[in-house]
């Protein structure tokens, strides 16, 4: 499922009707460091799950 250019701006009106221009550069700073931090503790699941089937294989 992709989202067009109309879904997109249609997201952001809402968004903005909701929490107020004022507010939008917080969402986005928080959000970026949700995405930020999600990435980061998958890298960290992936490197355990390396760690432990290099460790059985061995």
């Amino acid at each position: 499922m992709k989202l067009g250019t109309t879904e997109l701006l249609i997201i952001l009106a809402i968004v903005i009707v909701l929490f107020g221009p004022s507010q939008i550069p917080k969402l986005t700073k928080m959000f970026g460091k949700s995405a930020k931090s999600f990435r980061e503790g998958m890298n960290e699941d992936d490197a355990q799950t390396d760690n432990k089937t290099t460790t059985t294989e061995q």
